[in-house]
This record gives C-alpha cells, sequence and structure tokens, in this order.
C-alpha cells in the first residue's frame, strides 16, 4: 500500500521530482525521461506510467534553459517509436501462439472468431487507432500490443507507430515549452493534467456504453414458448 501511494504521488507531483531530479543529476534526467516513456509504451503490464505530464514538464524545463530541446525531442521520439514497436512485437509473437495452444480446456476462454474481428477493425482503422491512442492514457499502452495480437501488418503499423509519435511528442514539448512556465499552469499542474485524462477517457467510455446500449436494444426479444 504504501508502494502504491508513494508511486501515486510522483505522478501527481511529477513536476515537482523532476525539478529536483534535473538539479541533482543533470544530464541524467535525459536517461530516466527515455526509459518512464519506452516502459509506458512498451511493456502492456505498466500502463499508468506519467507519459503525458512528463513530455509537457520536459517542454517547459527547455524553456528555462534546463533542458535541451532538440536533445529532448529525439530521445523522446525514440523511446515512444522503439517502445511502442517492442509493444507490437510482444503482441506479435504472443498471440498466435496463446491462440493456437490445442489445449481443449484453454482453447474454450478464446474467441478466435472476436480475434479476426480485432484482426478486420486493425486493417481497417488501426492507422487511426495507433495515432489517436497516443494522446489517451492507459489505451496508448495497450493499442501497439492488440495491433500485434491482431497480426497488423508491420510496415503500416510502423508507418503510424512513427507519424504518432511525432505528433504526440512535437505537440506535448512544445506546449510545456510555450505555456509550461506560466504561474496558474505551473500552479494546477496536477489538476489540468488529471482533468485532461479525464477528458480523454470519459467520451471513449460513453461511446462504448452507448453502444452497447444500441447492440442490446437493437437485438430481437426472445418469445416465451406458448404455455397453452
Amino acid at each position: 500500500m504504501d508502494t502504491l501511494l508513494h508511486f501515486a504521488g510522483l505522478i501527481l507531483h511529477i513536476d515537482t521530482f523532476l525539478g529536483q531530479f534535473v538539479q541533482q543529476y543533470g544530464a541524467w534526467v535525459y536517461a530516466v525521461l527515455f526509459l518512464i516513456v519506452f516502459c509506458e509504451t512498451g511493456l502492456v503490464i505498466l500502463p499508468f506510467l506519467p507519459g503525458d505530464s512528463l513530455l509537457f514538464i520536459g517542454g517547459a524545463f527547455c524553456a528555462t534553459g534546463e533542458m535541451n530541446f532538440a536533445a529532448l525531442i529525439i530521445l523522446l521520439l525514440a523511446a515512444s517509436v522503439s517502445g511502442n514497436s517492442l509493444n507490437y512485437a510482444i503482441g506479435r509473437a504472443l498471440g498466435p501462439k496463446v491462440f493456437n495452444t490445442h489445449i481443449p480446456y484453454l482453447e474454450r476462454f478464446l474467441d478466435r472468431v472476436a480475434l479476426q474481428r480485432t484482426h478486420d477493425f486493425y486493417e481497417r482503422h488501426g492507422g487511426k487507432t495507433i495515432v489517436l491512442a497516443r494522446f489517451i492514457p492507459v489505451i496508448r499502452t495497450f493499442a501497439p500490443f492488440v495491433a500485434g495480437v491482431s497480426c497488423m501488418r508491420a510496415g503500416r503499423f510502423q508507418f503510424f507507430n512513427v507519424s504518432g509519435a511525432a505528433l504526440w511528442v512535437l505537440l506535448l514539448v512544445l506546449a510545456g515549452y510555450f505555456f509550461g512556465n506560466i504561474p496558474f499552469i505551473k500552479q494546477y499542474l496536477n489538476v489540468i493534467v488529471l482533468v485532461g485524462i479525464g477528458a480523454a477517457i470519459v467520451p471513449i467510455v460513453l461511446a462504448a456504453l452507448w453502444r452497447m446500449w444500441r447492440k442490446k436494444a437493437a437485438a430481437p426479444m426472445v418469445r416465451k414458448p406458448d404455455s397453452r
């Protein structure tokens, strides 16, 4: 419990943590940022690392001269592209093996029809999904893994992986560079981050609930047999 509370505090006060780290360890901060972004995008078990806020705060430090803008952009691009690539590769390696175990008991719980539907979805909308997922915490971590499991074509995945990474990194770092040192934003950064996460996730949840409701409403009602 103490570890979870410490981790939550780190996420909520990442601006303070990063500032202290820059003062104490200097250039080692680049390695820390690379590691955090790489793990958040590359390891499906670590979806709650603070990627968005780190990019924004890193841009703010570039504006004050405490970090180098070009070095930060190159580093974050490398971390986000390689992280997604690892996540995709893990999904691509595990997916076929999991769905082809030939273990009767296990195969009862594996829906190959759902896997095929996921593959078809990524063939049609995988590009938009990979790019847009960059801006949505948690989904950002799972999207490349699912793309790998569903066997999305590697060349297509990498094109949108690089495009999405460039858009994500440049927009957030530039936003931090130009707005991160405004007193109001610095004072309420944690609140802004939480509101931004909520604004990204809530519409997705509502859309999923709406689709579930429509599907349920459209399903034909099963009539009970006449007892006469």
